[in-house]
């Protein structure tokens, strides 16, 4: 009898065992390929979007995208560093940059996505040369889209920035011919001014929650090789660049389906990045 029970209770151990290995197997499997992406909270567009390359990245490469949302730009580099999140997808190189420099991270860029042209839109105005003199003209007034916001008013011929300028502010103007009155509001608010200014520069995912037409701007951002900063991109810590899991999810966005899927929902307020030549 007493041998009968040792028998019972070796059968009771041994499933224990085994149930308990493939389940803790099954786990690292399942961790090996996960990846956790840091995404701002945005518009249902962008969410399609992502969910768009997880299918791809689930069908291809067996790999579990796993998102994590931020509501503030300091989040997701911050997540990052600390490795509560793999990758992070919602800067340009500027942002980057200062981002690096303040904190003293070591963050790369690992794969391009899109690119979201800055537009001058207006209600008053049907050309750039419409725009009366001592016009009012919104901007955004943080540091990146400001700078990026006074590059574009140069390159549409308004005004004139200082001589090797990297960082743009108001204080970078060296001529203003048409006079222009300048104000810098938050970015969000760029496409609501539109009703109480002659124009407004406006980014692209702005003029998109604010249903402007990109074919109705007065001027749109030249996409040549200087506007390749403004590219967003996939971040990865400078270690961990070269992991399998995150090269196949670059492989995933930069796809023909993530292209396709762009187009549908954003039109030409976002463009697939990765299909241009913007190189510096």
């Amino acid at each position: 009898m007493r041998l009968k029970k040792h028998w019972i209770w070796g059968g009771v151990l041994l499933m224990i065992f085994v149930l308990g290995y493939f389940s803790f197997g099954n786990n690292r499997s399942q961790q090996k390929n996960t990846i956790r992406v840091g995404i701002m909270a945005g518009s249902q567009s962008e969410q399609e979007i992502w969910n768009t390359v997880a299918a791809t990245a689930k069908k291809r490469y067996g790999l579990n995208v796993q998102f994590q949302t931020f509501t503030d730009y300091s989040q997701p580099n911050a997540a990052l560093s600390s490795h509560n999140i793999d990758v992070n997808a919602f800067q340009n190189y500027p942002f980057l940059k200062l981002w690096n420099q303040k904190h003293h991270t070591n963050i790369t860029a690992v794969g391009d996505t899109i690119i979201e042209p800055m537009r001058i839109y207006s209600y008053q105005a049907k050309r750039l040369n419409d725009l009366p003199t001592k016009a009012t003209i919104t901007i955004p007034n943080d540091t990146n889209n400001e700078s990026r916001a006074l590059f574009l008013l140069q390159s549409a011929g308004l005004i004139t920035l200082k001589p090797h300028v990297k960082i743009a502010t108001l204080q970078s103007i060296q001529s203003n011919l048409k006079q222009l009155k300048i104000k810098e509001v938050d970015a969000s608010q760029t496409a609501r001014s539109l009703s109480d200014v002659s124009a407004a520069v406006v980014n692209g995912n702005y003029a998109q929650t604010a249903n402007l037409n990109p074919q109705r701007a007065i001027f749109s951002e030249p996409l040549q090789k200087n506007a390749h900063q403004w590219i967003n991109f996939i971040a990865a810590n400078q270690a961990d660049r070269n992991n399998p899991k995150i090269q196949k999810l670059v492989k995933a966005y930069q796809s023909e389906p993530t292209a396709r899927k762009i187009k549908q929902v954003s039109g030409t307020n976002q463009i697939p990045a990765w299909k241009l030549n913007l190189k510096e």
